[in-house]
Parts: structure tokens; C-alpha cells; sequence
């Protein structure tokens, strides 16, 4: 059986201790639960939705030989790009890795191992480990190279006809840091439009969660219903803002003359 993930947040309320999951910048935010060789999730997606704040905070803590379970690397010096040319990333567990060419040296090397992974299948690993759940079996993969030593099993379809899945690991990180919208005192967190993309799944399968946020409002705030990610999941928060808005492709045309 796995470790309740916020333990020390219940006992402490049955001590009658009332935690604030508030904190003043990143590197506070991130204090005691970094270490070498440690598994991060991180949500966003490509720059959309990044922890920006708090891979700055783990970059400047200077630890090593991490590997990250995340959509993407970002860009050169952005997002997780930051911590590669730092050469702090040991290990990525990712769908994509366009746009970004340290990513590509240092796998062309052999200085960077990575495990690719479908996208849809990386997500439900993630929400997998999130719930609890130590494996699935998915058609998605089977006969291509990330097939490659995994368990094989054949199941029936609805129509009854055998077919042929590979079992994929849920994603228990050390780790998860995230980027939201809005969130209350409490945690519960709000994801604006495709922002929310892996930052939820990601969330989940941490043992500690850290969330970025652009504002926090008091508790009792958000309407129940509005509520993307309960705030059980998220053990810390720190307000990020004000962000710049980056772009991974500018696209410009010259204005016609009237």
C-alpha cells in the first residue's frame, strides 16, 4: 500500500494546527522537498501552463540528475529547457520534444535518456498514479518501439474479436509542480481555458504538490462548481504573479497600405 499522500496535513488537523499552504515566493515554497535524483511531474504544455516561478526556484537550487515526467521540455531556455542547459536533468518522460536544441544535443550525445511516451498514454499514467493506480493496459503503442519491453496481454474487444495490449506504469513522482489560474487559501485550484491541460494529472501523482498561481482569493470564494483541481491535492501554493505571456512561434505579416 502507498503512503497517504497528505498524512502530515491530517494529523496536523487532528492536532487542532492550522497549516497555512501559503508561501512567499518559489524557493520558500520548495523548501525540503527537493533533493538529487528526485521524479517531477510538471505540468504545462509546451509554454503554455508552465510552473515558470518554480522551475527558476529548482533550477537555482543547483540539485542534479532529476527526471522529469512532463508533455514536453519547453523550448531552449524555457521551461524545462532552463534546467537542461543547466545540465540538472538526467532523465525525461515526455510526448514531445520539438523546438528545443539542446534537448536534442544532449540526447544525440547519450548525455540525456529519454523514455517517450504518447501523449493521451502519458496523461492517463499520470492520472493513473493520481488514483492509485499501479498499471494499465492500452492498445496505444502496440507494434512500434515504445512497446518495446513492456508485459503484452490480449484482451477481447466488445465485438469479441482478441486484440493485443501493452501494460503501462502509473507515474508516482516525488514531485509535482504546477501552474493555475486562481486558487483559494485552501488550495482548490482553477485552470484558465488550455492551461488546464497536464497541469491536473500532473497534480495528482505527486507525494508533495507545489502550485503556482496567478491570484489567490480568500476561502470560500470559488463556487464549488468552478473548482478544476480540490484542494486535498495541492499542499503548498505561491503567487506567481505578474507573468509575461511568451510565445513559441511569432508570426508576422507587414500591414498593407490603406
Amino acid at each position: 500500500m502507498f503512503p497517504s499522500r497528505n498524512a502530515p496535513a491530517s494529523r496536523a488537523i487532528q492536532q487542532g494546527v492550522t497549516m497555512s499552504k501559503i508561501y512567499p515566493d518559489a524557493i520558500a515554497a520548495l523548501d525540503g522537498v527537493l533533493s538529487d535524483n528526485m521524479l517531477v511531474a510538471a505540468g504545462g504544455f509546451g509554454l503554455c501552463g508552465i510552473p515558470e516561478r518554480l522551475l527558476d526556484a529548482i533550477r537555482d537550487s543547483g540539485v542534479t540528475g532529476l527526471t522529469f515526467a512532463s508533455n514536453n521540455a519547453g523550448i531552449d531556455n524555457e521551461g524545462i529547457g532552463k534546467l537542461l542547459r543547466t545540465r540538472q536533468v538526467k532523465r525525461m518522460i515526455s510526448s514531445y520534444v520539438g523546438e528545443n536544441k539542446e534537448f536534442e544535443r544532449q540526447f544525440l550525445s547519450g548525455e540525456l535518456e529519454v523514455e517517450f511516451c504518447p501523449q493521451g498514454t502519458l496523461a492517463e499514467r499520470m492520472r493513473a498514479g493520481g488514483a492509485g493506480v499501479p498499471g494499465f493496459y492500452t492498445k496505444t503503442g502496440v507494434g512500434t518501439q515504445v512497446a518495446e519491453g513492456k508485459e503484452h496481454k490480449d484482451f477481447p474487444d466488445p465485438d469479441g474479436v482478441m486484440s493485443t495490449y501493452i501494460l503501462e506504469r502509473g507515474i508516482f513522482a516525488d514531485l509535482a509542480i504546477v501552474k493555475a489560474y486562481k486558487a483559494d487559501e485552501t488550495g482548490n485550484l482553477i485552470f484558465r481555458k488550455t492551461a488546464r491541460n497536464f497541469n491536473q494529472p500532473a497534480a495528482t501523482c505527486g507525494r508533495v504538490c507545489v502550485a503556482e498561481v496567478e491570484e489567490i482569493v480568500p476561502a470560500g470564494a470559488l463556487e464549488a462548481d468552478e473548482i478544476h483541481l480540490p484542494g486535498v491535492f495541492v499542499n503548498r501554493l505561491v503567487l506567481g504573479a505578474p507573468y509575461d505571456k511568451k510565445i513559441e512561434f511569432r508570426t508576422t505579416r507587414e500591414r498593407e497600405s490603406a
